[in-house]
């Protein structure tokens, strides 16, 4: 039977195995994910520089429920307005080993909406 240990254990493998292949630079930045049993968090990084660009997340936007597929469509949508205060309309998204559904699936779509090209 998996343990909390080995599922969080094989994430980290396929997060290292998918960061070997996505890189992102200064006009197609690398969004990053990371789910927490509370809050959702969202980042467009330069790996060039190694600085982030631009961040958003449902601890920061005081969501009423910060976990669900609505926050982080929400979350997409604010990331994709502010890549457009940067003028930047492309990009590359790590998933960061999670499966691409629910909350994942939610804020790439809303990213995708909201006019970023991945």
């Amino acid at each position: 039977m998996y343990s909390v240990f080995n599922k969080n254990k094989q994430r980290l493998h396929r997060h290292i195995r998918i960061r070997a292949k996505v890189a992102g630079t200064a006009d197609r930045p690398r969004i990053s994910v990371f789910r927490s049993n509370k809050f959702i968090y969202a980042a467009l990084v330069d790996d060039t520089t190694g600085k982030t660009l631009a961040s958003s997340s449902s601890a920061k936007l005081g969501l009423e429920n910060p976990s669900n597929i609505d926050a982080a469509s929400k979350v997409g949508a604010d990331l994709a307005e502010k890549a457009k205060a940067l003028k930047i309309t492309k990009a590359v998204f790590d998933r960061s080993g999670y499966l691409y559904h629910g909350q994942v699936k939610a804020l790439a779509e809303a990213c995708r909406e909201a006019g970023l090209a991945f």
